[in-house]
């Protein structure tokens, strides 16, 4: 039996769930901005003590560590269930990409397992990310030579 694209969105249509947009958005919101009030206050803490570029360093590794503990404990998942995108702040959503799968491939050894999948999906992210900043920069530097 094949569908046309109309046919196979209306089916689509009648067996999804409505998404409740709104209350994504809020808790993604809400969630988000913890996450990174969460940064900004150990920063505000670490500066007491170091330097800002120090600080600011040492608020992100931590912010990273307890991502990591989280992901690998299994609670980071359950957050991400109700924040959705809200965790997809930058620095933890890149944490949880590199435990995740060094996480499913343990079983496969250090080497073959961890070591080799850890960048599965974050690999990609950062190829095109380091590709697409040295485009732009390329753009930026031809557009002030004229």
């Amino acid at each position: 039996m094949s569908l046309s694209k109309n046919e196979y969105g209306n089916l689509a249509k009648k067996y999804s769930p409505p998404s409740p947009v709104l209350k994504d958005c809020l808790f993604a919101f809400l969630i988000g901005g913890s996450i990174c009030t969460f940064a900004e206050g150990l920063n505000l803490w670490f500066s007491s003590s170091m330097t800002e570029e120090e600080s600011r360093t040492l608020a992100m590794i931590t912010v990273i560590a307890i991502t990591a503990i989280l992901t690998g404990a299994g609670v980071f998942d359950s957050i991400a269930k109700h924040a959705g995108a809200g965790t997809m702040v930058p620095i933890t959503g890149f944490a949880n990409s590199i435990v995740s799968p060094a996480m499913e491939f343990r079983a496969e050894g250090t080497i073959t397992g961890t070591a080799a999948q850890m960048f599965s999906i974050a690999g990609p992210v950062i190829v095109f990310g380091c590709s697409s900043a040295a485009l732009y920069g390329l753009i930026i530097y031809l557009l002030k030579l004229y």
